[in-house]
């Protein structure tokens, strides 16, 4: 008896822990999906649903500040994909951190290094090793950077956090006018999930306004019922990852489109 093997979609989620994270992964657990997550923490409640659906989950505990070890993370996370059976390789580079949050003269150093390196530096890594693993493979594959409106408008106390976020949004741009020539392309779009209520937010409101002058406004989204929900901001990111109308270079708000 031959034993045949449902197609498994590999799908990579950073900072998948939590907030927005936690909310792609969740409305991504069904049966023929495999989800490979990295966060500093196991999110138990997760790998719990994940069995009740008869979905493969695995955790990879991991700090992205540690930039230096990325490639043994990369051998850790790819001894889990088998390329002969799979119907789908995707790649959101979601994890980030907001501080420091201060004027740049404020900022140690130290934080603003660490920063980068989780905000931009590591997703760069990463993308590099998920072309490299799918290249030549003819299957679906996509990656999704979780971007910002920050990445356009510039704002008082977060130069770090506009800095790393326009540099994604190019860095994306970048990936799919490389990929234009490939014979099997891995297609690449930057994404703002808009306003949501995580922890970020939570690091946001309790700032001075000396350090962010428009704290109160942040504050004011809170009261007024005004933040998304993660797990919905979730639920859009997971349907746009496999959508017809994913398009390859481009820029977008999730609530203008989807």
């Amino acid at each position: 008896m031959v034993l045949k093997f449902k197609p498994m979609k590999y799908i990579i989620i950073t900072g998948a822990s939590r907030g927005i994270g936690e909310g792609i992964a969740r409305a991504l657990l069904a049966g023929d999906n495999h989800l490979l997550c990295i966060s500093r923490t196991e999110n138990r409640s997760l790998i719990s649903k994940a069995s009740s659906k008869k979905c493969r989950i695995d955790f990879f505990s991991f700090d992205l500040a540690e930039t230096g070890r990325i490639n043994e993370l990369w051998e850790n996370i790819s001894r889990k994909v088998d390329l002969r059976n799979a119907d789908g390789l995707y790649l959101v580079n979601n994890a980030g951190v907001i501080d420091p949050v201060d004027r740049i003269e404020n900022c140690d150093p130290g934080d603003v290094e660490r920063h980068m390196r989780i905000n931009l530096i590591a997703p760069v890594i990463l993308t590099g090793l998920f072309i490299s693993l799918g290249k030549g493979v003819d299957i679906e594959k996509r990656i999704i950077n979780i971007s910002s409106g920050a990445a356009s408008s510039p704002y008082y106390g977060w130069s770090s956090y506009c800095t790393g976020k326009a540099g994604m949004e190019m860095f994306s741009r970048c990936i799919a006018t490389e990929q234009d020539d490939e014979e099997y392309p891995v297609k690449c779009m930057s994404v703002a999930p808009g306003i949501i209520d995580t922890g970020m937010q939570d690091t946001i409101r309790g700032k001075t306004r000396e350090q962010f002058i428009h704290r109160d406004k942040f504050v004011s989204y809170k009261e007024r019922g005004m933040l998304a929900d993660p797990l919905a901001a979730g639920k859009n990111l997971a349907e746009l990852l496999f959508s017809p109308d994913f398009r390859n270079g481009e820029i977008t708000d999730i609530r203008d489109d989807y």
